[in-house]
């Protein structure tokens, strides 16, 4: 029998706030994650072609023990907060979940990537003997899972997903089979992201991949406007606790929303660019209102993609509107990576977060930057913070999709 699977807590270490409840009012508010870098950022004075970056608000020290920190990557310790945050968030402590029935499944796209371009360079300058001895473990992909897993004693298993910008969707629609499975009680689920180093900056710039309005960096991400140039480069982490809705009432916790489902297909057409057509891409949606059982005409609000980038934002539509037909241009669409940058593996977590609060709260967060809707692009985008009349069962969702052809989309229901 399928099982109700309930979100009860979230957290979030954003370029907007350090928390879930603060990244959320900011995103309301219109705000930008994007700022030039700062020194730090990059220490060899480059000659960069993208000068700006959405980082994340406040510096790790003020939310992470030193010596937690010292052995963590960015990567890490942007999980690690945002996992500390969401659990509590839940009203969960170790006494109220078997540990062999609690599971993590996090998503990161790149990794440990500071951790490992820091350690190239102490090799080259300083030699072999002064490369830390917890090089490796910083640098693993499922560094950020295993870092959890271990602060909250899941034994369950702890997972990691590497699908791109798709990644940490894709770990949520996973934690929801887990929980269908019977096999685990709660799953903390999520993505982390801290690649802004000038290494993927640069790279991400050659493939003409992002935005280049380095005089205006609060203004270059800009998701459907006819004048985006690419996507800005964000970091940062959200997670999100899912339990079955029995385990949930048994303990009274405060339930935000149910996941009801998720798809997840591959276009199998180019490493980089999506299928034109849409034609991967609306078979994850599709799947996803299968798994849900859900017409198209329950959904009143879609979390896009929309990276800003001009051939993206075509595919996507081109996708909804194979699945959503003459009906697209009825559902609000929110395109939040203008306000937070791309998370790359941490996108999809944090867009689901805000997917859930539009449903708990009955308000759909604004779309910044749009100030001429491309014509081809036939949506309703939102614009300004709108309330909308949530009744319960309304569906939600969220899309992700990533470099290699990834596609992950999860289903969310007003509870």
């Amino acid at each position: 029998m399928t099982k109700k699977i309930v979100v009860t807590g979230l957290g979030a270490f954003s370029p907007l706030a350090p928390t879930a409840r603060g990244t959320w009012e900011a995103l309301l508010r219109g705000e930008s994650g994007a700022r030039t870098l700062d020194a730090s950022l990059n220490k060899y004075e480059l000659d960069l072609p993208v000068t700006f970056a959405a980082t994340v608000k406040e510096p790790v020290s003020d939310h992470l023990e030193r010596v937690v920190a010292k052995r963590l990557d960015p990567s890490s310790q942007y999980a690690l907060i945002s996992a500390r945050e969401a659990f509590a968030d839940a009203g969960l402590t170790s006494d109220d979940v078997d540990p062999e029935r609690l599971l993590v499944d996090w998503a990161t796209g790149i990794g440990g990537i500071w951790t490992l371009l820091d350690a190239w360079d102490t090799l080259r300058e300083r030699g072999a003997r002064r490369v830390m001895p917890l090089t490796v473990p910083m640098l693993m992909p499922n560094g950020p899972g295993a870092a959890i897993g271990m602060e909250l004693g899941a034994r369950a298993g702890i997972h990691t997903v590497v699908s791109a910008c798709a990644s940490s969707t894709e770990s949520i629609f996973n934690a929801y089979q887990h929980l269908q499975s019977g096999n685990v009680d709660v799953v903390i689920a999520g993505g982390s992201e801290a690649a802004v180093h000038p290494l993927p900056i640069a790279a991400f710039a050659a493939m003409q991949a992002l935005s280049k309005r380095n005089d205006d960096p609060a203004h270059a991400s800009r998701p459907y406007d006819v004048n985006r140039d690419g996507f800005v480069l964000g970091e940062g982490a959200a997670a999100l606790v899912l339990e079955t809705e029995e385990h949930a009432l048994a303990r009274g916790a405060r339930i935000y929303a149910e996941i009801a489902g998720g798809g997840v297909t591959a276009d199998a057409y180019h490493i980089t660019a999506p299928e034109p057509e849409g034609a991967g891409a609306s078979r994850a949606v599709q799947a996803c209102l299968d798994v849900a059982g859900a017409q198209p005409e329950d959904v009143v609000h879609i979390n896009a993609h929309a990276t800003s980038t001009p051939v993206g934002d075509i595919a996507e539509y081109n996708a909804f509107t194979r699945v959503f037909g003459a009906h697209v241009d009825s559902i609000p669409v929110s395109a939040t990576k203008g306000s937070i940058g791309h998370l790359l593996g941490g996108a999809g977590a944090m867009e689901a977060m805000f997917t859930v609060l539009a449903l708990h709260e009955g308000t759909l967060p604004p779309t910044i930057n749009l100030e001429e809707q491309d014509p081809e692009i036939g949506l309703d985008v939102v614009t300004e913070p709108r309330k909308i009349d949530v009744k319960p069962g309304d569906m939600a969702i969220s899309t992700s999709f990533g470099f290699g052809g990834h596609n992950a989309v999860l289903g969310i229901r007003a509870y």
